[in-house]
């Protein structure tokens, strides 16, 4: 399944809109920081695509952390519920919520 990563994340911050996900993950050989919130995804440090069927975090990214923020995510002030988790543990997460 391709986008398999990016739509599960995007499917559990549908299912809680009270959270922000903050990944950190190297995208062919580059750094990137993406946030996902409400089921959209956008990378705070390069281009994101108009076309949300384009993901923003390719299944080949390798995931170095997941923060989980309370929303609404403000970057000076973030409110951490979890931070630095790794694609493990979010996985534990995913399948608490179904997705």
């Amino acid at each position: 399944m391709q986008n398999f990563i990016s739509k599960r994340l995007e499917q559990y911050t549908t299912k809680r809109p009270q959270e922000v996900l903050v990944v950190t993950a190297e995208i062919a050989g580059e750094q990137d920081t993406i946030v996902i919130f409400k089921g959209f995804s956008s990378s705070l440090m390069r281009s994101t695509a108009f076309d949300p069927d384009v993901p923003v975090l390719p299944d080949e990214a390798n995931i170095e952390s997941i923060d989980r923020v309370a929303s609404p995510y403000n970057p000076q002030t973030p409110r951490y519920i979890q931070q630095g988790l790794s694609w493990s543990a979010m996985q534990v997460l995913l399948s608490e919520v179904g997705v």
